[in-house]
């Protein structure tokens, strides 16, 4: 059986010990993505290194990521692999910004579109 990319994506992070990785599917919430993971690292180092752990398993599958974001800073990274967006982040930034919390709702615009 064929892996696919949010498998892959995963088994990446925890390699590395990525805490606390999940898998929000996404689909029925937007309309340029269809899976959100997100994982956790200890520190900027920890950060960068599991999102270039996933970019390497990838690429060796021939799976290039579209963009790359806050790889310097290592505080957050995004990785944007087009229908799968990948998010690490310390601790401190996940708490903040509650993604699986924010995903977990559906947009008001959508329901209203819905309703039409």
């Amino acid at each position: 059986m064929t892996e696919n990319l949010q498998d892959l994506i995963t088994n990446a992070l925890d390699d590395l010990k990525g805490g606390d990785i999940q898998t929000l599917d996404v689909t029925e919430l937007s309309d340029v993505m269809d899976f959100l993971i997100i994982a956790t690292g200890t520190s900027n180092r920890h950060v960068k290194s599991l999102a270039n752990n996933a970019i390497e398993e990838a690429k060796e599958k021939g799976i290039r990521p579209i963009g790359v974001e806050g790889m310097d800073a290592g505080e957050w990274v995004l990785v944007d692999f087009g229908d799968t967006v990948l998010h690490v982040m310390q601790q401190s930034t996940r708490d903040f910004y509650e993604l699986e919390k924010l995903w977990s709702t559906e947009p008001a615009t959508r329901k209203h579109d819905q309703e039409k």
